[in-house]
């Protein structure tokens, strides 16, 4: 069951990372790798609708289906409505899928209201012109006929009186007649979210003033802070505006599928469910790798670069059980963080340090744009080529994060110097490639022995604990 590898997630032309034509070689394409299907690791992986011989297609069908099931009769022709998305829907699997959603929900809209002044509203964390950058590149700006625009978390701001005070989201995303949130169930930050209110959080990151957002990371903790997106959800403000919420459903193999309702918790629980079944036993088996050179290949800021779903932030913390909420702080959080002092070592006892298992990580293709020095400073790496050194360096949220690398100056020097130091020759690359791992052929067969093993204790005792952590009723659920 070990496969040639999977072709990589290509570089992206961005101001955030180096240009594609400087990314000479990628992890796929050293001699020892190979692929391991997710479907072959756990053979009851949900069935996916994308990659698939159907092409997008599939998604506009099933996203024309599912809006069927809303009511959009609140909308009125010559009322406004501002479809609200989030940058990192663009990371999954190209960015194809999701654009072809937005675009889907934007004619079923019109189709059925009548209305035609319909904007596209695309939130993003701290590199301010991403998502203007993917509006351009999937011509989001001109299906919107000029009203698509990126918002950014220091934007003007609009007063939002909520149960606990007043909080602050972004004037752009506001100001429509109605609402709609366009969203993904991927689980992407659970050490942040911890699966907690996952299609609420929007509400409390990439809609809202950066204010907001530094109380969701810095001041409640992770398994609190999606209260905060609760607390401006449940607002009149936002209750008078919103009419529905559609997200694409995703899973370590691809896109499930897209779900859309008039009542987001109703599809906030289903979320809950699949990213817990979904994505805990690929979380779980990689929390069971013992020693790993891990390569970053992906046009992502560091914790967000993929592998089968999984982002590098979530591999870090891997030695701890993400979605177990008697684990109060997961070893990679800016709340962690902060639990060091200057000199590296945690100010407490209890600080779970970050996974061990990680010898070596070597830098080959990932953008800045997000503070990452965090990750160099306690896990050793090599950054490959001296223009994505320099890149990081002119890095505002990164000016340390070369302090604590080495420099090589081209992939194959760096994998050569990384199993020397490291001791092993099992490599994990995170590359985005569509429902597989790329790893080292020694990572491969261990991975396939340990996988049975990881399904049946998820299946058997690690899901049930989760779910009911939650509130959720797995007997509910009649889904993908």
């Amino acid at each position: 069951m070990l496969r040639a590898p999977i072709k990589p997630l290509p570089p992206r032309r961005s101001q955030y990372g180096v240009a594609p034509e400087l990314v000479r070689k990628r992890a796929a394409e050293l001699p020892e790798m190979v692929s391991v299907l997710v479907r072959d690791l756990f053979p009851d992986a949900a069935p996916v609708i994308y990659p698939g011989e159907g092409g997008l297609e599939v998604i506009r069908e099933a996203t024309r289906k599912q809006m069927e099931k809303v009511d959009l009769s609140m909308i009125k022709p010559g009322d406004s409505v501002n479809v609200l998305g989030s940058h990192h829907g663009f990371t999954l699997l190209g960015g194809a899928p999701y654009a072809e959603m937005l675009r889907t929900i934007r004619d079923v809209v019109r189709e059925r209201t009548g209305c035609t002044d319909i904007r596209l509203r695309v939130g993003v964390g701290l590199r301010f012109r991403e998502s203007e950058e993917y509006i351009k590149a999937f011509g989001l700006d001109e299906y919107y006929e000029g009203k698509a625009a990126g918002v950014a978390p220091v934007d003007e701001g609009v007063a939002i009186e909520t149960e606990i005070g007043t909080l602050y989201g972004i004037k752009k995303i506001y100001d429509a007649r109605w609402i709609i949130h366009a969203h993904n169930s991927d689980v992407r930050e659970v050490h942040f979210h911890r699966q907690v209110d996952r299609a609420v959080k929007p509400f409390g990151m990439s809609y809202a003033r950066i204010e907001t957002r530094s109380t969701y990371h810095q001041n409640l903790g992770p398994r609190a802070a999606n209260f905060v997106a609760r607390a401006i959800f449940d607002s009149p403000f936002v209750q008078e505006k919103f009419a529905c919420a559609v997200f694409l459903m995703m899973s370590p193999s691809g896109v499930v599928g897209v779900d859309a309702d008039n009542d987001l918790y109703a599809l906030n629980d289903r979320v809950t469910y699949l990213g817990c079944r979904d994505y805990g036993k690929m979380m779980t088996l990689l929390g069971e790798i013992d020693e790993a050179i891990t390569i970053l290949d992906f046009p992502s800021p560091v914790p967000y670069v993929f592998a089968a779903g999984v982002i590098f932030a979530n591999f870090a913390g891997a030695n701890r059980d993400l979605f177990d909420l008697d684990d109060p702080l997961p070893p990679y959080t800016w709340y962690t963080e902060a639990f060091y002092g200057e000199d590296g070592r945690p100010l407490i006892e209890g600080v779970p340090p970050v996974n061990p298992a990680i010898k070596v990580v070597i830098h080959n293709y990932a953008w800045g744009g997000y503070p990452s020095a965090f990750f160099t400073e306690h896990i050793p790496t090599i950054v490959v080529g001296r223009e994505q050194a320099e890149l990081l360096n002119r890095d505002p949220q990164n000016i340390s994060y070369t302090r604590h690398t080495l420099l090589a100056e081209d992939l194959d020097t760096a994998v050569r110097f990384a199993k020397r130091v490291a001791g092993t020759d099992k490599i994990l690359a995170f590359d985005g490639a569509s429902g597989a791992l790329n790893v080292s052929r020694s990572l491969g067969e261990y991975l396939l022995q340990k996988a049975p093993l990881v399904s049946r204790r998820v299946d058997g005792e690690l899901l049930p604990k989760w779910l009911k952590q939650r509130g959720i009723d797995p007997s509910r659920f009649k889904i993908c």
